[in-house]
């Protein structure tokens, strides 16, 4: 599998598309008025303690205050270190100056998400000042592995240690000299933190994560990549110059994209930005997904559609979900979906084709950056699945509430403005004197009205005893009308 990484960069937004084989399987976008907060770590003030819900919120000099839960404080910034079954009240009080870090990024009406222990994270090891373990990362799975790791950064490292570590799956290729790398600039990242927090006032960032290509190129590039590609000459020469000092691994597949056609055409990203859009994802084999995201969690409904090839019913619902689950699986990705992910296959009688189709959908998120959860088939016939979410999906970045349907997806009939309006009429004549009444409504809407339900609106005069007069607004939505009062 061989993977390309593309970076857009515009004065206003960046936009990378990580491909592998050719396909597009993740889209992160950074914009200038809205730069990603994880990872940035701030000196933040409590500003109140919630003992009923076992948390706090800190203002860290955002518009909402952050949101800190007692699971997440490792200290309480005093001389003494806080007891996890200690009440968040005994711990934190309102007005504390605390050193936080962001773990999530604000979501819809939800501040960002916090943490008291430090994580800085280089390209093969994480570093916890504040810890003292050496960890390896749970997708590396085999026991011996994970002991020789371990035992080799223990050996590289002073026993008069401070702080600890975790094991990143890139360390398994780098060379002592280049985890040797990494520990001195992580080190020197921790000191530059310790001295700007005994200066940084209170509500004040204290460090700042790497921008957006920077940490793709830390964190996304191994041995699969071949190129990566950035249209922009001054962020070309960025990158090289950081790749030369912490990544040299892709200073040879760094290219300056100076093509005619944009970047993200030329590739065909911009027609997968649309198409991950969209509700709806069609299946090679002519069945498609349906997709639902509501503030709690994603459904995804899966459908034959026109997929009629397979010998029999249950060998052509069976071929649908197997291409279904790895379509899925990259559409999670590509929309950056995450919280609570219900998928409903199309059902199966036999419990062979079910456990199939669960074992090629474990397969296929196991490749996902992101770190996932797959529970097996429900007694309905469904699949729960959880997404780490540390920021807005694709739709929710580039998207907002449509103002006609208000997010229904759904508008109501002209016909049922039509009563809504004549309902309304009746009130209006009711309660004031007037001498007209003018509606005032959509084309399509006073259309009707003049034809279909003319006689009703006449019969409607008459029982109020006063004219009524039509205009028609081309600014309305459907739903949208007016009773003037002339």
């Amino acid at each position: 599998m061989s993977q390309e990484i593309l970076i857009n960069v515009t004065p206003q937004e960046t936009r990378v598309a990580i491909m592998e084989d050719g396909i597009v399987q993740e889209l992160h976008i950074e914009r200038s008025s809205s730069v990603g907060i994880v990872g940035n770590i701030y000196r933040g003030k409590v500003c109140r303690v919630l003992p009923g819900m076992q948390s706090a919120f800190v203002e860290i000099g955002l518009q909402r205050a952050a949101f800190l839960h007692a699971a997440d404080i490792m200290e309480c910034h005093t001389d003494d270190v806080a007891n996890p079954e200690k009440p968040i009240q005994e711990v934190l009080r309102e007005g504390q100056s605390i050193i936080v870090q962001v773990i999530k990024e604000p979501i819809s009406t939800k501040g960002a998400r916090l943490t008291t222990e430090i994580s800085i994270a280089g390209r093969f090891l994480v570093y916890l000042p504040q810890q003292n373990h050496i960890g390896v990362s749970q997708r590396i799975e085999d026991e011996t592995e994970r002991e020789q790791l371990r035992n080799r950064l223990i050996s590289l490292l002073p026993e008069d240690r401070v702080g600890g570590y975790i094991i990143r799956t890139m360390s398994e290729t780098a060379s002592d000299a280049e985890l040797l790398a990494d520990i001195d600039y992580l080190q020197k990242v921790w000191r530059n933190i310790q001295e700007s927090s005994q200066q940084a006032p209170e509500r004040s960032l204290i460090f700042h994560d790497l921008s957006l290509p920077k940490r793709i190129l830390r964190d996304v590039v191994n041995e699969s990549t071949t190129n990566i590609k950035v249209d922009s000459r001054e962020t070309f020469q960025k990158l090289t110059n950081f790749a030369g000092l912490y990544v040299a691994k892709a200073v040879n597949h760094l290219v300056h994209y100076q093509g005619e056609r944009p970047l993200f055409d030329f590739y065909n990203v911009e027609k997968e930005i649309e198409r991950a859009m969209s509700r709806k994802v069609e299946l090679k084999s002519g069945g498609y997904l349906i997709f639902d995201q509501t503030e709690a969690l994603t459904t995804v409904d899966v459908n034959t559609g026109s997929f009629v090839s397979g010998k029999n019913l249950s060998d052509t619902i069976f071929k649908t979900n197997l291409e279904a689950a790895h379509c899925l699986a990259r559409q999670l990705r590509l929309r950056n979906l995450g919280g609570i992910i219900i998928i409903d296959f199309i059902d199966m009688d036999e419990d062979s084709q079910r456990d199939t189709v669960l074992e090629e959908l474990k397969k296929a998120v196991s490749v996902d950056r992101s770190r996932t959860g797959v529970n097996g088939f429900t007694p309905l016939g469904l699949i729960e699945m959880t997404r780490k979410r540390t920021r807005e999906s694709l739709a929710h970045l580039l998207c907002e509430t449509c103002a006609t349907c208000q997010g229904r997806g759904e508008i109501k009939t002209a016909q049922t403005v039509c009563y809504e309006i004549m309902r309304e009429i009746l009130r209006e004549a009711k309660q004031f004197a007037a001498r007209e009444l003018r509606v005032i409504a959509s084309v399509k809407v006073i259309g009707l009205l003049l034809d279909e339900e003319s006689q009703g609106l006449a019969n409607l005069s008459d029982f109020i005893g006063k004219p009524i007069s039509l205009h028609a607004e081309l600014q309305f939505a459907q739903e949208a009308f007016d009773i003037a009062l002339i």
